[in-house]
């Protein structure tokens, strides 16, 4: 009988003392000022250093395509571990999935989270577009077209 208690005071004293299981958080993607309401915006989430850029999107964590209202579009990533992230956005005006381009540059809008402008000498990479989730997050990216 001792035995049975001493295990019941036990378990509730590691219960009561174990770490708590990780929360999770959701973070919602808003995109404005897109120059039209083709095709969709593609945003898309990574979560490891080197992981961006990505032009063929092989090394995201998660990833959402979401219609256009009004030049505007939002997309809410669920149940997200506390971590860094950086986010990447396409409007992928003819629903292809990948990035058109010119001879460079491309035809279609980017942006990536912290980032206002795309060039040579700013190029995106995770260290700069990263940012901390530790709690319910919304986000604006900016688009921009070449």
């Amino acid at each position: 009988m001792k035995t049975i208690i001493l295990a019941i005071i036990s378990a509730s004293i590691l219960a009561v003392i174990s770490p708590s299981k990780d929360e999770s958080y959701n973070l919602t993607v808003e995109v404005e000022n897109l120059r039209n309401s083709k095709g969709t915006v593609q945003i898309t989430l990574y979560n490891k250093d080197g992981s961006i850029p990505d032009e063929h999107y092989k090394n995201h964590f998660k990833m959402g395509k979401v219609s256009i209202t009004n030049g505007k579009s939002q997309c809410t990533f669920s149940n997200l571990p506390k971590g860094n992230y950086a986010v990447n956005i396409l409007h992928d005006e003819n629903s292809n999935g990948k990035i058109d381009k010119g001879l460079i540059l491309p035809k279609e809008g980017i942006g990536f989270s912290n980032y206002t402008s795309i060039g040579l000498t700013n190029r995106p990479n995770f260290k700069k577009a990263s940012f901390e989730l530790t709690q319910n997050k919304t986000i604006k990216v900016k688009v921009i077209y070449m």
